[in-house]
């Protein structure tokens, strides 16, 4: 513990009360505004700051404030090894992030703009609203505000099923332009829980259904992000051939 080092997320508020009550460990924070790594900027592009001062600049492929968060716990954490914070910045932009996290399957040009379909990996209402926050948030960056997200979800995991944070997903959606449920194996009524979205928001009862409801929706510049934590059947390959198809 003397020669160690307890990185901690500084938005973490259980954290810090659990470290405030005694740590044998150097503790370094980041997240806050107040924790020694803070960053500045968007997450695809920004200052890492120690103590309120710039010690380096992260510039990636990878939007979401979670990946900024992960950006800053292993600078800091480098840091602790003797790595110079700016080396380790500009290395995290040569970094190749893990599959199905926010992954361009393919893209299909149409008139009047570029269809994007991406993969990732959130299934749970914290995620997704992570993950399509994150996209929009690049969007803006890149003077793209008006691009629409049709974000295409499977709830798939045991908890998701049981519709235990089922309430949570209008919250979760609320940057998409348009959401698509797929709804097979449910335990409740996916129509109900996101009621509240109106017009925002479909259901479909397979994947077939879920692609036909995509096809019927898209416009030419849409970013079509599914997410699942499995394969989800197969759409985004469909999407992609059913979308080049339709031209």
């Amino acid at each position: 513990p003397s020669t160690g080092c307890v990185v901690a997320n500084g938005l973490e508020e259980s954290l810090t009360r659990v470290l405030h009550q005694g740590c044998w460990s150097p503790v370094r924070t980041f997240g806050s505004t107040v924790s020694d790594y803070s960053a500045e900027g968007e997450p695809h592009d920004f200052a890492v700051l120690y103590q309120g001062r710039t010690v380096g600049r992260v510039q990636w492929a990878w939007s979401g404030v979670h990946n900024q968060l992960n950006a800053l716990a292993a600078i800091a954490a480098a840091a602790h090894v003797g790595v110079d914070p700016a080396v380790a910045a500009e290395a995290l932009g040569r970094f190749a992030n893990a599959r199905r996290r926010m992954e361009v399957r393919g893209t299909v040009e149409r008139e009047g703009g570029v269809v994007t379909v991406y993969d990732d990996f959130a299934h749970h209402p914290t995620a997704i609203r992570t993950t399509v926050d994150g996209l929009r948030r690049k969007l803006n960056a890149e003077g793209r505000s008006n691009d629409r997200i049709l974000a295409v979800f499977e709830p798939r995991s045991n908890t998701m099923k049981l519709g235990t944070m089922k309430s949570q997903l209008p919250w979760s959606l609320e940057q998409a332009n348009l959401a698509i449920c797929h709804s097979g194996g449910l335990d409740w009524d996916a129509a109900e829980a996101l009621a509240e979205m109106g017009a925002r928001a479909q259901v479909a009862a397979d994947v077939p259904s879920a692609i036909a409801q995509v096809l019927a929706a898209v416009q030419p510049g849409d970013h079509v992000l599914c997410m699942s934590n499995g394969g989800f059947g197969g759409i985004h390959g469909k999407l992609l051939e059913q979308l080049a198809a339709k031209g």
